[in-house]
């Protein structure tokens, strides 16, 4: 009986498996989110900033990232220079065409005064260059180094002058008339090849002493006879390779502006003059016309209308023989 006994004591046990919510994770995907999302933030910021800062920026940045030492040491636009935590930028984010920096090349912001003594710097610079090119072709040149002293070249207002004078034993013409001495050929050939390489225009006058025709004025005269030297330099600058479109006027001026006025017979009185005119130069003489009607001598000789470019008026006293250009 003991033993069936210890069978009906015997315990059961029931194992209750409970079904309950999902349990908590933890915090970590809510951290890599928000890195997920400073990181786009970053990188759609730093394509704005790329896309709105001038590409002198970009090369004043990178070169401080290169050598940031030399950038500091120097200064610019590398360095820290500027009023502003970010450089670059403009004053309107909707420009379809980038932005412009609000410092010294923003051109919006410069009076007009400022735009053209920008204009002037970089005009001389372009005549100095062209300067140094004409010196190396036409004095640096052993056939035309007998005729270095005859062959002026400088730099004025109103761009590059190039001028031929006469010399007592050795004449740019035939007495007289317009016949064109084989050096004088050579030295126009030459300029009219390294001229047809810029984009500037040109324009040219002739010059003469005082002696006058036998038949005086009222024939052919020193007038006619400036105008047919000037007409004919212009024919042998085309012919070594100028084009003839980059000629705007020419003209003659007898001896109304002379080189030696103490002298009105000196040969370097006879002289042919070849402007390559600056783009200032050129534009107050297209605002005039192309046509020289009002001015002075001085005024003609440099290719400007002047003071009747502004609205001034000046006396109509120039008598020059204008031959149109073709």
């Amino acid at each position: 009986m003991s033993g069936a006994g210890e069978k009906a004591k015997s315990t059961i046990v029931i194992k209750r498996i409970k079904k309950g919510g999902h349990g908590s994770h933890g915090a970590a995907w809510k951290i890599a989110y928000a890195d997920f999302v400073t990181a786009m933030m970053a990188f759609f910021l730093l394509m704005w900033l790329l896309g709105s800062t001038t590409q002198g920026d970009l090369k004043g940045i990178s070169d401080y990232f290169q050598s940031p030492l030399k950038v500091s040491l120097s200064g610019g636009s590398g360095a820290g220079d500027a009023t502003s935590l970010i450089q670059g930028g403009g004053p309107s984010l909707s420009q379809s065409i980038g932005q412009v920096k609000n410092g010294d090349n923003d051109t919006s912001r410069k009076t007009p005064q400022q735009l053209r003594k920008e204009l002037e710097r970089v005009e001389k610079q372009r005549m100095e260059e062209l300067k140094g090119k004409l010196e190396a072709v036409l004095l640096g040149s052993e056939k035309l180094a007998e005729y270095r002293s005859q062959i002026r070249i400088e730099i004025t207002p109103d761009g590059l002058r190039i001028t031929i004078i006469d010399d007592l034993n050795r004449s740019m013409f035939a007495l007289g008339s317009a016949v064109v001495q084989s050096y004088m050929k050579d030295i126009l050939h030459a300029i009219g090849q390294v001229l047809n390489e810029v984009e500037n225009k040109v324009a040219l006058s002739g010059h003469t002493d005082s002696a006058q025709y036998s038949g005086g004025e009222r024939g052919y005269s020193n007038w006619e006879l400036s105008a047919d030297r000037a007409n004919a330099s212009r024919r042998e600058l085309v012919s070594g390779g100028m084009a003839t479109s980059k000629i705007v006027r020419v003209v003659g001026l007898a001896d109304s502006n002379l080189l030696v006025k103490d002298d009105p017979r000196s040969p370097l009185n006879r002289r042919i003059s070849i402007i390559v005119l600056n783009k200032l130069a050129e534009e107050r003489m297209n605002k005039a016309g192309g046509e020289i009607e009002a001015g002075t001598v001085n005024e003609i000789e440099q290719v400007l209308p002047g003071p009747a470019a502004a609205g001034v008026p000046v006396p109509a006293t120039s008598a020059a023989a204008v031959v149109g250009s073709r």
